[in-house]
């Protein structure tokens, strides 16, 4: 069956048991809802990558080969279907260790976008303010300081131009999905 967004926030429950890893995949749900809604794309569809795109992640942290094509076998288990473009998206987020090449629009934006939560979550725990009034100039400049949240890919976050968007536009799209949903993160 085609799996709904229900059934994926069921799925990232039983898989997911770390709530950091819960948070993040919640984060980048979101961060793609919004990104398709500015690009005019599918929002479910969108929503479902980033929400789908660590669940294999416990399973597979040793092993970074694995990440995202383990999460195939894991719908699969669980009789749930994705669409092509999604499991795509999945696999290629982790390029650099799956060798599954990002080709699509929503294969940029899952990378960039899974990738600059980290960057906004880390920005956000430093400020008293948390979320609240940050701005997408500031946050360009931690993602210049590149001992700023070390382990984020500058690479990833920049990719997000290669399917037609600034990076400023990029980072108060994002930061906005993430102020839509700060009691469920924390921040």
């Amino acid at each position: 069956m085609q799996i709904t967004t229900e059934k994926a926030h069921e799925l990232v429950q039983k898989y997911l048991k770390d709530k950091n890893n819960q948070i993040h995949s919640r984060e980048s749900e979101v961060v793609l809802r919004a990104l398709s809604r500015e690009l005019k794309e599918d929002e479910e569809m969108w929503g479902l990558a980033g929400l789908l795109h660590d669940l294999d992640w416990e399973q597979t942290s040793e092993n970074w080969n694995q990440h995202g094509i383990k999460t195939m076998d894991i719908l699969k288990n669980e009789d749930c279907e994705i669409s092509k473009e999604v499991a795509h998206a999945i696999s290629a987020h982790n390029e650099k260790h799956t060798e599954i090449v990002r080709e699509s629009k929503l294969d940029y934006a899952l990378a960039a976008g899974e990738s600059v939560t980290g960057l906004i979550y880390a920005y956000a725990l430093m400020r008293p303010e948390k979320l609240e009034g940050m701005k997408a100039s500031s946050l360009n400049k931690k993602f210049k300081d590149k001992k700023f949240a070390a382990n984020v890919s500058r690479d990833l976050i920049s990719d997000i131009e290669k399917i037609g968007l600034e990076k400023s536009k990029f980072f108060e799209i994002s930061i906005k999905a993430m102020q839509s949903i700060t009691s469920e993160i924390g921040l």
